[in-house]
C-alpha cells in the first residue's frame, strides 16, 4: 500500500521554493498545490478568485482585507477564508502523497503523521539574482520586493500559528538554496524523504 506522506514547504520569496516544488512534486510522482490550492478553495468556498488571490497569505488588518471585505456586505472574511483553507489542506493532505507550498500548511497538518515540513531560505543577494535572472526584476526593486514578502509571509503565519515563521524548530529540514542550487536541493530534498518515509 502507498504510504501517505506530505511534504509542506515554507519558503523566502525569491529562493526558489516553488520551482523547487514542481521539481520535488515530479521526481517523486506526487501532487503539487500552490495557487492551485486557491482552485481547490475557490470551489468549496464560493469565494472568487480575485479575492483569494489578493488575499492569500496576505495577514491580518492588511488593505486588502479590509477592501475585500467591504465586497461581503461588510464583514471580515480573512478569519473565514483561513477555515476554508485548514479544511481544504486536510481534505488534500487526507487523498495521497503530495507536496503543499505555504499557506501555514505546516500547521495545520500538524497532526498529521506522516508530515515532513521544510523551509527554503537563501541570501537576500541570491534571491534578487534569480528574481532578476528569472522575471526580469530590476535589482533594486526586487531587493525592496523580497524584504515586503518576506515580512508578509511571516506576519501571516505568525498570526495563525504559534510557530515563529523561518525558524529552525519548526521545520524536520531546512535548506539555504543557494549553497548547491536548485536542482541539487531538490535531490537532497528528494532523498531525505526517501529515507524519512522508507521509500
Amino acid at each position: 500500500m502507498e504510504k501517505n506522506y506530505v511534504i509542506t514547504i515554507g519558503r523566502q520569496f525569491g529562493s526558489g521554493g516553488r520551482e523547487i516544488g514542481h521539481q520535488l512534486a515530479g521526481l517523486l510522482e506526487i501532487d503539487y498545490y500552490d495557487k492551485e490550492l486557491l482552485q481547490e478553495i475557490e470551489k468549496k468556498s464560493g469565494l472568487s478568485s480575485e479575492y483569494l488571490s489578493k488575499t492569500d497569505e496576505t495577514p491580518q488588518g492588511h488593505w486588502t482585507h479590509a477592501l475585500a471585505g467591504f465586497l461581503y456586505d461588510g464583514i471580515y472574511t480573512q478569519e473565514r477564508v483561513f477555515r476554508f483553507q485548514s479544511e481544504t489542506i486536510r481534505q488534500i493532505a487526507a487523498k495521497g502523497p503530495c507536496i503543499i507550498v505555504g499557506r501555514c500548511a505546516d500547521y495545520i497538518l500538524r497532526d498529521h503523521p506522516n508530515c515532513i515540513n521544510t523551509f527554503v531560505h537563501a541570501p537576500l543577494e541570491f534571491c534578487v539574482e534569480r528574481l532578476y535572472l528569472n522575471d526580469g526584476v530590476p535589482r533594486e526593486e526586487g531587493m525592496e520586493l523580497a524584504v515586503k514578502m518576506n515580512k508578509k509571509r511571516a506576519t501571516y503565519y505568525n498570526y495563525y500559528t504559534d510557530k515563529k515563521w523561518g525558524h529552525i524548530t519548526s521545520y524536520h529540514l531546512s535548506v539555504d538554496s543557494s549553497v548547491v542550487g536548485i536542482d541539487q536541493t531538490v535531490a537532497l530534498m528528494a532523498e531525505f524523504v526517501r529515507r524519512k518515509m522508507k521509500l
